[in-house]
């Protein structure tokens, strides 16, 4: 009898991309001895994604579909995980393309490591002008902070991957996905992992693409909510910040109370001083940037970049106002997705 590994994947109004995405995940080519199921988590589509899901699995018995009513990330992740019967976990996402080996190298890499959790580099590639800038930029050391996740060719043990494979084991030993979270459940999870004394593994042979967001508005409030959730994980393990977290956040609180300043009549230029700098330093970067990838993305990358900063900084500080004053779950306006 043949072993089996459970693809998850939670989705929500992907019919432009969901059957592309089955086509891919029905092409990995896995060891002889594995078997392959799919567990689709819907979080109540009503763009057509959910009939033509079924359509699908009508044509494919490997394919599963449930419901997600909690309509997030996390509670479709844990309703995927609850169904799935493999012994080895792999999460997918509708939006990334597959090496045709991709399940197989996760299996590999998690028989040679033995680790908890393991996973490729966080590759994003895009196709319009402006994805391609997003893309660009979050690839980029300057705005990625020299992040491991973001090093294509780093092999060895990392705090946290891009998406995961998983015994099922680890989630015997160190629990499911956190629902309270809208953002960053995956980071909350592989801290646990680490902090529980378990291992994560990197390994380049695990190879996708990901498409990042195509307009600076949804690329903005998507790291609003990234910014917004980061403190509630911080507040749940006491983890302390590290500087490239938490300088968009500080930025903004600085640069806000010296407009308020300003407008008092204190220090009137401090604020233009901070915008200044930081427009110079945004400038610096963007043309770094674009010498690698493609000068004609230069005029739209200080844009980019902005969005990256501002939407993180604002969301932090949003953020840590409501984990000062003892909230315990987020605002609803941070909890509807954003793609």
């Amino acid at each position: 009898m043949s072993r089996r590994v459970s693809v998850i994947v939670p989705c929500r109004n992907e019919r432009h991309h969901i059957e592309a995405f089955c086509a891919s995940v029905a092409a990995q080519r896995l060891p002889a001895d594995w078997g392959l199921e799919v567990v689709i988590t819907d979080g109540r589509s009503d763009d057509g994604t959910r009939e033509l899901l079924a359509e699908l699995a009508s044509r494919d018995a490997r394919l599963v579909v449930i419901d997600n009513p909690g309509g997030i990330v996390s509670t479709g992740l844990n309703r995927a995980l609850a169904k799935a019967s493999g012994e080895v976990i792999v999460r997918m996402d509708v939006h990334t393309t597959y090496a045709d080996d991709y399940i197989g190298q996760c299996l590999q890499t998690l028989a040679t490591t033995g680790a908890d959790n393991v996973g490729g580099p966080w590759h994003a590639e895009g196709v319009t002008p402006m994805q391609r800038a997003v893309a660009a930029a979050f690839q980029s050391r300057w705005l990625a902070g020299g992040a491991r996740s973001r090093q294509l060719d780093y092999d060895g043990e990392v705090d946290t991957v891009y998406l995961g494979c998983w015994p099922r084991r680890s989630f015997e030993r160190f629990g499911g996905f956190d629902e309270t979270l809208v953002r960053n459940q995956d980071d909350e999870h592989n801290l646990r992992i680490v902090k529980g004394g378990g291992r994560i593994w990197q390994s380049p042979a695990i190879r996708s693409t990901y498409r990042p967001r195509a307009h600076l508005g949804a690329l903005f409030r998507q790291y609003l909510q990234y910014g917004y959730w980061k403190p509630f994980v911080m507040k749940k393990h006491g983890q302390a910040a590290s500087l490239r977290q938490l300088l968009p956040g500080l930025y903004v609180l600085v640069l806000g109370v010296s407009l308020l300043l300003a407008m008092c009549g204190v220090w009137p230029g401090l604020a233009g001083a901070l915008a200044g700098a930081y427009a110079v330093a945004v400038l610096l970067a963007s043309v770094l940037i674009a010498r690698h990838t493609g000068l004609d993305l230069l005029w739209r990358l200080p844009a980019v970049i902005a969005a990256y900063h501002f939407g993180y900084g604002i969301g932090s500080v949003w953020g840590w106002c409501d984990v000062l004053r003892g909230a315990t779950t987020g605002r609803p306006r941070f909890s509807r997705l954003t793609r």
